[in-house]
């Protein structure tokens, strides 16, 4: 990949961090890093002579258009969520604007990171996605359906994470914390009221390493030029490991925590309810589907064993080993 040129927005954030440092690792390609804020580049060297840096908004990219039409491949992890209105202009709106300073003959190679809550088991759209989801979830289905249409769509690729941890759950490492790996503290706060329940929704996870190295696969795998056998033009992976429980979650927390669960009750659907009134907990409508659909589980997924390597967190234990969250010993 010598002659390439690579755009990555979001660079500054956890995977946009982790995709960056593994380009510079293992390619010859010149990265060009689409941020706001250029001090937030904790694991990345930006005076890198193979870094160029543009530095604005994703709203805005008529003010980088010669460097975009350069392109020859862009990983796209950029994204917002929170308000409505910035998601919708961010997730939707800018991504339309961004490929349209694109151009279609130095092209090769788009990665587009949605959202594998998307999608249902089969990988097909989830309905309940665009009428229950957040303006985040919301925005990427729609995003989804836009770009099936968009006349580069040959050269799409779009991934879905799952859970996505990385860096140190005190925030302490050269890379930024996913927010799950940030939350890791307050779950464990919450162990000596998880340990008595029993839940068995079923879920998967990927390190943003994993991310990474996937990503990396994917945009020098040459075969994946063309478009799908089914007759769609934008391939779809959803990253992640094999799934576990969250009850198998729970009982790895309590064990890596030095805890032991006794006896536990089952978590019904009427014991949820009578819960979420008890407890300080906002309730969205997207979180009363999830607890309906308790299983958020695909098939297939995508880890780096696909591609001939091996994943960096390939198990739960590994996730809160990398994530530096201290391990106790067993109190009995």
């Amino acid at each position: 990949m010598k002659e390439t040129k690579i755009l990555i927005t979001g660079a500054s954030g956890c995977v946009g961090q982790y995709v960056c440092n593994w380009l510079l690792k293992n390619t010859q390609a010149e990265l060009l890093l689409w941020l706001r804020d250029p001090t937030k580049l904790s694991a990345i060297n930006p005076k890198d002579s193979r870094i160029k840096l543009l530095i604005g908004d994703l709203r805005n990219p008529e003010i980088f258009s010669t460097y975009l039409a350069q392109a020859t491949h862009v990983v796209h992890t950029a994204t917002a969520w929170g308000d409505v209105k910035r998601a919708n202009e961010v997730n939707l709106i800018a991504v339309n604007k961004l490929i349209s300073y694109l151009n279609p003959d130095v092209l090769q190679k788009f990665i587009y990171f949605s959202t594998a809550s998307i999608l249902n088991k089969k990988l097909e759209p989830l309905n309940e996605a665009s009428k229950f989801g957040t303006e985040y979830i919301q925005t990427k289905a729609r995003c989804l359906e836009q770009l099936e249409e968009n006349y580069l769509s040959n050269k799409i690729i779009a991934v879905f994470p799952t859970l996505v941890f990385g860096g140190k759950f005190d925030s302490s490492g050269i890379f930024p914390a996913s927010y799950l790996t940030q939350g890791l503290k307050e779950a464990v706060n919450w162990l000596w009221l998880a340990k008595w329940f029993k839940a068995y929704s079923r879920f998967h996870f990927i390190h943003a390493e994993d991310i990474a190295f996937i990503c990396g696969q994917l945009l020098k795998d040459e075969s994946l030029h063309s478009s799908n056998e089914n007759g769609k033009s934008i391939k779809k992976f959803v990253l992640g490991q094999p799934y576990l429980s969250i009850d198998q979650a729970i009982y790895t927390l309590l064990k890596w925590r030095g805890q032991k669960r006794v006896f536990s009750f089952p978590l019904w659907a009427w014991l949820i309810e009578l819960l979420v009134g008890v407890l300080p907990l906002k309730i969205t409508s997207w979180d009363r589907f999830s607890i309906k659909q308790r299983h958020f589980i695909h098939e297939p997924v995508t880890s780096p064993e696909d591609f001939g390597g091996k994943s960096f967190a390939k198990s739960l234990d590994e996730i809160l080993m990398h994530s530096g969250l201290p391990k106790e010993k067993n109190r009995f």
